[in-house]
């Protein structure tokens, strides 16, 4: 895949390595956005029908990304909304543990911290191991060991958002499922850019805010939902998510059921007149590019930069253990890492730090320019 900039607005002096951080909006997106507050102007040409459609298609596209069924998908706020829904819903007589991995994002830890102390129930961090080769596969087996009949659920992301260290998905969800624990993933930081498929890895919940790799607006996202949740409570009793509701003429007709499926998990007013058709067509042009084809474009831009990190004595994970569309590098411990970030800064390159690492995220907006750049200003300041 060659560079797709130019299906985006970002200036020309810009190098945006960021991705992780906030994604830049395609133009078609910021064009749906716009057509969508063009239709709020008129409400007379908005349908009650029009309520229910849109989102339909959107989650049929989104399980299409995730290799889903669009009856699991509910629509969101937020990925720490769709974390709570399913916290909140998990067995309280199915083990007696917890675990999440170290440094998880805050969203993820505070939701199952919560039930663990409303339950009674011990939390387990899974740290990686001190000896930095390897660290990733050796981090995914202690995972695995601490995985057993006691272990209630475990949460996670699908990738470390302060490195791109990759979980072991399939290998996490088949033991999870021997152990009849629930396995819930935070997908913010790689769906959309890494293939993914809820079934083969055994996932009850997978949930994902819009506006990182799906490449969405802020303030909308969307979840799977496995049958382990078919018969939850949601947070909020919206009236659009029990059945029949499309009949806006017997809405006083109250209702006991559901919609069925995640239905019941949407947020209310989940119909977001601007914000889900945005998504939707971002989600459906990465339909059109592929996770896969992401990565092979992110891989080939990031090799050259991998090569330079290493030459500089920098702690990168190995290949198999490490997404090619976000990485955190590690300086060696001489180096002063905000003398460095400042630098880069004023070179307009835009990275983020997290926790001990330089964080890199690329996409198919960026270019082998923006790589040279960066490498260009690394190579001054390690001389200096």
């Amino acid at each position: 895949m060659i560079s797709q900039k130019h299906l985006f607005q970002l200036p020309d002096d810009v190098h945006y390595l960021n991705g992780a951080y906030m994604s830049p909006l395609l133009l078609s997106v910021e064009e749906a956005g716009i057509e969508g507050m063009r239709r709020k102007r008129n409400p007379a040409i908005i349908d009650p029908i029009d309520f229910f459609t849109q989102a339909e298609s959107l989650r049929q596209d989104f399980a299409t990304l995730i290799g889903g069924d669009a009856q699991n998908v509910a629509i969101l706020p937020s990925a720490s909304y769709g974390l709570m829904s399913a916290t909140s819903n998990l067995p309280k007589n199915n083990g007696q543990y917890a675990l999440v991995v170290a440094e998880e994002f805050p969203s993820g830890y505070y939701a199952i911290d919560r039930w663990c102390r409303e339950q009674g129930k011990t939390l387990k961090i899974i740290s990686p191991p001190e000896d930095k080769s390897q660290r990733a596969r050796k981090w995914n087996q202690l995972l695995l060991e601490a995985i057993n009949y006691e272990t209630a659920v475990v949460l996670i992301s699908s990738v470390h958002w302060t490195d791109g260290s990759i979980f072991d998905l399939k290998a996490i969800g088949e033991r999870c499922k021997a152990c009849d624990t629930c396995f819930i993933v935070d997908g913010t930081q790689s769906v959309g850019a890494m293939p993914i498929n809820v079934n083969d890895c055994h996932i009850d919940a997978l949930v994902c805010a819009g506006y990182k790799w799906l490449l969405g607006p802020y303030n909308i996202g969307l979840a799977y939902y496995s049958t382990r949740f078919a018969n939850g409570r949601p947070i909020e009793e919206s009236w659009m998510n029990r059945s029949e509701a499309e009949d806006f003429q017997s809405l006083t007709a109250y209702r006991t059921a559901y919609t069925p499926g995640a239905g019941r998990y949407n947020m209310g007013e989940f119909s977001s007149f601007i914000h889900a058709p945005m998504l939707q067509t971002a989600i459906r042009q990465i339909l059109k590019w592929t996770p896969q084809g992401i990565q092979g474009h992110c891989q080939s831009l990031t090799a050259p930069l991998l090569d330079f990190l290493a030459s500089k004595g920098c702690l990168v994970e190995e290949n198999e253990f490490r997404s090619n569309h976000m990485f955190g590098f590690r300086l060696p411990e001489h180096v002063d890492a905000v003398a460095l970030m400042t630098c880069i800064k004023a070179k307009q390159i835009f990275v983020s730090r997290r926790g001990t690492a330089i964080r890199v995220s690329t996409h198919v907006y960026n270019t082998r320019e923006d790589m040279d750049t960066l490498m260009e200003v690394m190579d001054d300041f390690f001389q200096a």
